[in-house]
């Protein structure tokens, strides 16, 4: 996320750092390496334009010639100018009493809706709402099929008609919201592969029929500029209340979140950031500009860790650490938690001054799998104590699980020393489970893995074949 503009960004900062004082020049200097960053990251030509002037004002009018540390003062200044660029805050959904509540989703077709429906589902639902999804999109094969399954993977009612009137289908599912007590309706309409007539007035009238309280576009961040131009043709048409981002784990320029807002003049609501139902977060512009910056997000990190890991759980956790007790499937519990959360990749980059200096460091959670299908082929004695693996057991596992000996043996070999280390942190001051997910993982990303998760490939030297001794 982002990845390509928050080097830049860096390089760009220190430069500044360097110098104990800076002129005017180099002020404009930076903001021209500012401004190409912005348009290589596919950011709207105007907005770069108006951004790059407002931060050029603000940081002469700021005193950052005079200022000791002018590169601090520079962040500071990006900073707040991003966060009004993306901003202001606008993350609620309104709900309306006596229900329910209907919210439309509306986009091109292959931009994430029926995905991001369910997981705005979800996320309601989280909130103690009772929601129900409409499958008002007739036009692409197997929709109302994707959108079943989605429905049922979250235990969550779905509404569908063998119809193709999507109008009629829209209303019929309001009046059966009511009957099951459902209090939301997200209506997933039909998209198109581009912006036509025959799409917009299909979704007009259904917005019209459903009269929502909340009409939000589905955009796909990677389409960066194309995104920003088909959401201001679907806000002059349809009066947007919000903007979702899609797909934004994997754009690595960020273009579409930073114009999107400037041109539309609609707020952006949530960000997807992974395909998993849970991957659907609430767009906060501060943490956003955060994450640019290389600044990390500490404040997400810790309302997701909050989310995954209960208090009086934490606390029975310490002690088994404290007493040497910590065994493997308690590494297994904790390591689902984290891939909840995102992923250790997705962890390491909120860190405060972590995200920018990962470099070529990647950690692939699939690797995960593999150390799973290791502990999973244990027994429940062998997992509770490592120790008791014999040779003769390794062999067993690393045939159950599909993996080799020296793998198991690894696993085994790093979880005992990572364990030992445990006990005496949290002998002498507390660890908890995040902390101990991190030592166990080791310094390179990869200790559980006893280096079977490959970070960076190690260049092999020959060996250089000894000199013979020439006798005498």
């Amino acid at each position: 996320m982002f990845d390509a503009l928050t080097d830049k960004f860096s390089s760009v900062f220190r430069s500044l750092s360097g110098r104990g004082r800076i002129t005017e020049a180099n002020v404009s200097d930076a903001m021209n390496q500012v401004r190409k960053a912005l348009l290589e990251a596919d950011v709207n030509y105007s907005v770069v334009k108006k951004f790059c002037k407002d931060v050029r004002q603000a940081a002469l009018g700021a005193d950052v010639l005079k200022s000791l540390k002018p590169g601090e003062v520079m962040v500071k200044i990006v900073q707040d100018k991003l966060t009004e660029l993306m901003g202001p805050v606008d993350s609620e959904i309104y709900y309306v009493s006596p229900g329910p509540t209907v919210i439309l989703l509306a986009g091109l077709q292959g931009c994430g809706k029926t995905t991001t429906a369910a997981k705005l589902a979800k996320f309601i639902a989280k909130q103690g709402k009772k929601p129900m999804l409409a499958a008002v999109d007739l036009q692409r094969p197997a929709a109302i099929e994707q959108l079943k399954s989605l429905g049922t993977q979250i235990d969550i009612p779905v509404y569908h008609e063998d119809s193709k009137d999507a109008v009629r289908v829209a209303k019929n599912s309001i009046k059966e919201a009511k009957n099951l007590g459902c209090n939301v309706v997200i209506l997933d309409t039909a998209g198109r592969l581009h912006i036509d007539q025959e799409m917009m007035d299909e979704v007009a009238a259904v917005s019209k029929a459903t009269n929502p309280q909340q009409i939000y576009l589905v955009c796909d961040a990677m389409m960066g500029q194309d995104a920003v131009t088909s959401a201001k043709e679907f806000n002059d048409r349809l009066e947007l209340d919000g903007v979702i981002l899609t797909k934004l784990d994997g754009d690595a320029r960020g273009g579409a979140a930073l114009s999107v807002k400037a041109v539309t003049g609609k707020p952006i609501k949530f960000v997807g950031v992974g395909e998993k139902i849970e991957n659907l977060e609430l767009f906060h512009p501060d943490r956003m500009a955060s994450r640019i910056l290389g600044m990390g997000d500490v404040v997400t990190l810790v309302e997701k860790a909050q989310e995954q890991f209960d208090e009086d759980e934490a606390k029975k956790l310490q002690n088994k650490m404290a007493k040497g007790t910590f065994g493997l499937d308690d590494f297994l519990s904790q390591m689902n938690k984290v891939r909840k959360m995102g992923g250790m990749m997705s962890m390491l980059k909120m860190l405060p001054g972590i995200g920018s200096k990962l470099g070529d460091l990647n950690i692939d959670d699939k690797e995960f799998s593999r150390l799973e299908a290791i502990i999973h082929s244990m027994t429940p004695a062998e997992r509770r104590d490592p120790d008791i693996l014999d040779a003769s057991r390794r062999r067993r596992i690393s045939a159950g699980s599909g993996t080799s000996v020296n793998e198991v043996a690894g696993l085994v070999k790093t979880f005992k020393r990572s364990r030992d280390m445990m006990k005496m942190i949290s002998g002498g001051g507390g660890m908890n489970a995040m902390s101990a997910m991190q030592g166990m993982m080791g310094g390179n990303g990869a200790g559980m893995f006893g280096g079977g998760m490959k970070v960076k490939q190690r260049s092999k030297r020959k060996r250089q074949p000894r000199k013979k001794r020439s006798r005498r």
